[in-house]
């Protein structure tokens, strides 16, 4: 298959067909040209007015024909105004892409590096490595700006959506099922992505680039047994939705401060996300603070009038999202009905007004109209920036960073050049290189496979498809026991691929496709020491048989690992680098699909036999834990012996009883702000390198309570750092804690409350209580 097109509905795939292909100037069209001699005269071309100021003026200047047209996702020129069209449609999910509409590869530069696959990236437990990653994709986008093959700088990335079920297809493009885990990569990606400094700090009055944090809200469903994302309704209990969905949301606004929040497709308990007032205005823009503007997902607005059925007419439709709180459409619904929603008296022009300040102000702090871009920051970053060194370095980094070793029984791994003279590698994913890629890729700047990358480090490496393709429906198992018997070492590379897992396609099964287990199997059983099983996959997927079978003596998950990732693979099979990845998703076993893809719920039901989701709340046996990933070292974990064991709330305020328990409480509200800061405190691990090799580790501390009764999640990921630890070195790492945030729990109606008594800080084996007393 193709490495975008395909991967796109048909809904989009028709609009895109709809639109010229456009060869871009060496020298783009820029507003505000100073040999115009009309600019002197516009107020909004005049760096020295405040943002609000200019885009008012602009708004002032424009007919309501020309407002309306400037809704949608392709924003037309203004000639007399001397405004060239402007495209707000772009990707970037894990590298500068060719998705959309404002970024294209057909000049001088054909390429951008290709980092991993969220999903693997997010297994580093790094944020340092996240922003690092966002900043050099935004530097890249500004290069292509810089040579005119940019039409637009806002960039509909990243997906912080929570990985909520295993089958979900585009589980690949989120940092994992985790809440806080995904609040922390929305935070350090839009960092890095708009220019802003790793802690948040603005570094320039021009962004670098817009952020957009997607999709807004309880959106985790494609396609599954007829039930598709475009009309799906989400029943999401407030407790679920304070506890699980809206965080990653609420600290990409508030601490990441992404200049956009993308609604999504579904209905949230009936309402459609778009048309909801509060959730964009009350929560994201008043709550919140979003100072940015609100897209819709591309055809949504379509849907709410077509597909869903929610307004009664297109004029509806558009009134209902711009009422409550969108300001700019991937699409062209709104530019179509927009005037004769007016003409009808339910859309008035300041509803309009509103929505064109917010997407206009953004535009102006892009410096869009603040004359030539190359003469402004970011103006000089050339050409040579896209795919440098230094990003490639960066990209064979994350990947490295993000594989997670599953298994190595007796030490398989890693394995000796000198003893391997002869390396037989199996398996569809190992000789196809956009396998390595993901979905939302741009052109990568370089490609290798793993086949390929392998016969650099093995000279006598041959190579064995075993299966027709990933789907694996058919095989050849006679040529697989052949090159297994002939060689010294078997490495098997199978999984997942795009025809099996993305955008508009959901799993059915968690097994691995067709007749992999059985080509798996048979290589182990012929081969003649134990294998390595490298599996190339986004979600997770059931492999008990290879977990507890003792001729697979190792298993890597490798993610979709990037440009880089067949390097990093290689690297860790033969001891270059020592894996620290740690899994940011539940893999869980077959019989979980009994569990419909459509229950919402987080919270297990014992009377029903419902398990939950997630780590927090999933009480089945998982085939891997959440966080599990071993090393070729070990690593050992102490508490500080005078570490904090006693908290003590305010005894002015009265605990109440949670409804249907005895549990003592204190709504985080009623403790206030002050209370708040006044409980924070550190919690202090040593760790060792207990091994002989040295390696980067991620450290995850966790917050469980006396019982996981009413509702309590059975642990909670309260903090993560990742350290470097040369053999036999320790190191101290500090956690700092607030009560209020990372030891309250959500209650059934969406409160946030702290329970008195003891609460326990776990990290490894290792366990400290805290009591919180009056």
């Amino acid at each position: 298959m193709g490495t975008r097109g395909l991967i796109l509905s048909s809904a989009l795939l028709l609009l895109l067909l709809a639109q010229p292909l456009l060869v871009f100037a060496a020298t783009p069209p820029f507003a505000c040209d100073p040999a115009n001699p009309s600019t002197p005269t516009f107020g909004f071309c005049q760096k020295t007015l405040p943002v609000d100021n200019r885009a008012n003026d602009l708004i002032s200047r424009l007919t309501l024909e020309e407002k309306i047209q400037q809704l949608g996702d392709i924003a037309p020129a203004i000639p007399r105004l001397g405004l060239p069209n402007y495209k707000w449609w772009s990707e970037a999910l894990h590298g500068v892409s060719g998705w959309g509409r404002g970024i294209r590869f057909n000049g001088t530069i054909t390429a951008a590096t290709s980092f991993p696959q969220v999903i693997l990236s997010a297994a580093s437990f790094n944020p340092d490595l996240w922003y690092r990653i966002g900043q050099a994709i935004g530097v890249e986008a500004r290069a292509i700006n810089n040579v005119g093959q940019a039409e637009g700088l806002t960039f509909w990335s990243p997906n912080v959506n929570i990985f909520r079920d295993p089958r979900w297809g585009r589980g690949q493009e989120t940092p994992g099922e985790d809440p806080l885990t995904a609040s922390k990569y929305a935070v350090a990606f839009v960092r890095g992505l708009q220019g802003d400094s790793p802690t948040g700090e603005r570094r320039s009055e021009q962004l670098m680039t817009s952020a957009c944090c997607k999709h807004y809200t309880a959106y985790d469903l494609e396609n599954w047994k007829g039930n598709s994302r475009f009309t799906f309704n989400a029943l999401v209990t407030a407790q679920d939705m304070e506890d699980t969905y809206q965080p990653p949301f609420k600290s990409c606004v508030q601490e990441g401060r992404a200049t956009c929040v993308m609604c999504s497709y579904n209905r949230v308990n009936g309402v459609p996300t778009c048309a909801d007032f509060d959730l964009l205005t009350q929560q994201a823009r008043k709550s919140w603070g979003l100072d940015g503007y609100i897209a819709s997902d591309c055809g949504a607005v379509n849907l709410i009038y077509g597909a869903i059925g929610y307004a009664k007419s297109p004029e509806e439709a558009v009134a209902d999202v711009l009422k409550s709180g969108m300001d700019l459409e991937c699409g062209d619904f709104v530019q179509k009905h927009g005037g004769s929603a007016v003409k009808q008296g339910i859309l008035s022009q300041g509803d309009i007004d509103r929505a064109l300040f917010n997407i206009l102000s953004l535009r102006i702090r892009l410096g869009h109209f603040n004359g030539n871009p190359l003469q402004l920051p970011a103006g000089d970053i050339p050409p040579s920036q896209v795919c440098s060194k230094e990003h490639q370095d960066l990209a064979l980094e994350a990947a490295k960073a993000g594989i997670v070793l599953l298994k190595n029984a007796a030490n398989l791994l890693p394995l000796a050049k000198s003893k391997v003279t002869s390396l037989g590698v199996i398996g569809p994913n190992a000789n196809v290189g956009y396998q390595l890629m993901g979905n939302y890729n741009g052109p990568p700047c370089k490609g290798i496979t793993p086949l390929g990358e392998l016969r650099n480090y093995v000279g006598d490496t041959r190579f064995e498809q075993g299966c027709n393709d990933v789907a694996c429906n058919a095989t050849a198992i006679n040529a697989v026991i052949q090159l297994a018997r002939s060689v010294d070492q078997v490495v098997v590379f199978m999984g997942l691929d795009q025809d099996q897992e993305r955008e508009s396609l959901d799993r059915i099964d968690l097994v691995l496709p067709g007749l992999q287990d059985k080509i798996i199997t048979k290589a182990a059983k012929y081969a003649k020491r134990p294998i390595v099983l490298v599996l190339l996959t986004g979600g997770p997927v059931d492999i008990t048989f290879a977990k507890n079978d003792p001729r697979m003596g190792a298993i890597l998950w490798a993610g979709y690992p990037g440009e880089s990732g067949a390097l990093a693979i290689a690297q860790v099979l033969f001891g270059e680098h020592n894996p620290g990845g740690r899994l940011p998703v539940t893999w869980y076993p077959q019989e979980f699909t009994r569990v419909p893809m459509t229950d919402m719920r987080m919270r297990a039901d014992p009377a029903t036999g419902y398990p939950g989701r997630s780590y927090r709340f999933y009480t089945g046996k998982p085939v891997y834990e959440f966080g599990h990933g071993i090393s070729f070292t070990s690593y050992s974990y102490e508490f500080e012996a005078e570490a904090v064991t006693s908290i003590y709330l305010n005894s002015s305020l009265a605990p109440r009883a949670t409804a249907d328990s005895d549990i003592l409480s204190y709504d985080i509200a009623s403790l206030g702000s002050d209370t708040c800061r006044h409980l924070k405190f550190s919690a202090t691990v040593g760790v060792k390198n207990q091994g002989s090799m040295a390696g980067k580790h991620p450290v995850l501390l966790f917050s469980r309570w006396s019982s996981s009764e009413h509702g309590r999640p059975l642990k909670q990921l309260v903090g993560f750092q990742s350290v470097h630890l040369e053999a036999g070195e320790s190191t101290r790492v500090v956690f700092p804690l607030s009560p209020c945030e990372h030891l309250s729990r959500a209650i059934d109606d969406g409160t946030r409350v702290l329970d008195k008594g003891s609460h326990y800080l776990v990290v490894g084996q290792k366990e400290h209580e805290i009591r919180f007393i009056s």
